[in-house]
């Protein structure tokens, strides 16, 4: 559908319905809330983003009052077109199952091929790096305490996903173990 919004376009949509902004306020907000672990927006993007926006008519310049003596910037908001577009989109975004297309399955699809004390190691690295990003997301979330509902369900949402992955991760290593043990006793390297 033509005008159907990017997973970017609404979240920078979104940020705007919560009030005007500028661009360095958007990059501000999405750093402290998490929001580039599942965005994929970038500093530069920004701007770009805005100017998509702008030319369809979902947010406008806004009337801001100048912070300080620097230079002064502009400051979006939505347009009532941009509001119904945004909860359009974000309901669609909540109720509709889509596609992810994780490289984990891709490697994992692939496994025979790596050597079973690489494979070890990668499923050791993964582990780490579930563990640190899970920390870093915790650690986000706790120094904002007093985010709305709707900001802090972003930062649980992740930590769901990493603690499913984590013990599925659990499961899948211990698995592996045993399949290991029996397929070295059935080659003969070990007794029955």
């Amino acid at each position: 559908m033509a005008d159907e919004l990017t997973p970017a376009e609404l979240t920078l949509l979104g940020l705007l319905v919560e009030k005007p902004r500028h661009g360095y306020e958007l990059d501000e907000v999405i750093d402290a809330r998490g929001m580039r672990e599942w965005t994929e927006i970038g500093f530069s993007s920004i701007y770009y983003l805005l100017t998509r926006l702008r030319d369809r008519g979902l947010i406008a310049e806004v009337d801001a009052p100048r912070a300080g003596r620097g230079k002064a910037r502009r400051v979006y908001g939505p347009t009532s077109e941009g509001y119904g577009a945004c909860a359009r989109a974000a309901e669609a975004a909540v109720a509709e199952l889509r596609p992810v297309f994780p490289p984990l399955l891709v490697g994992l699809a692939n496994q025979p091929v790596i050597p079973p004390e690489r494979l070890r190691d990668a499923l050791d690295r993964r582990a780490a790096a579930l563990a640190e990003k899970a920390a870093a997301i915790r650690a986000a979330r706790d120094a904002q305490p007093d985010v709305p509902g709707f900001v802090r369900a972003t930062f649980d949402y992740a930590l769901g996903q990493l603690a499913a992955e984590q013990q599925w991760l659990a499961d899948y290593r211990a698995a592996e173990v045993d399949d290991q043990s029996l397929t070295k006793k059935a080659d003969g390297h070990g007794s029955l």
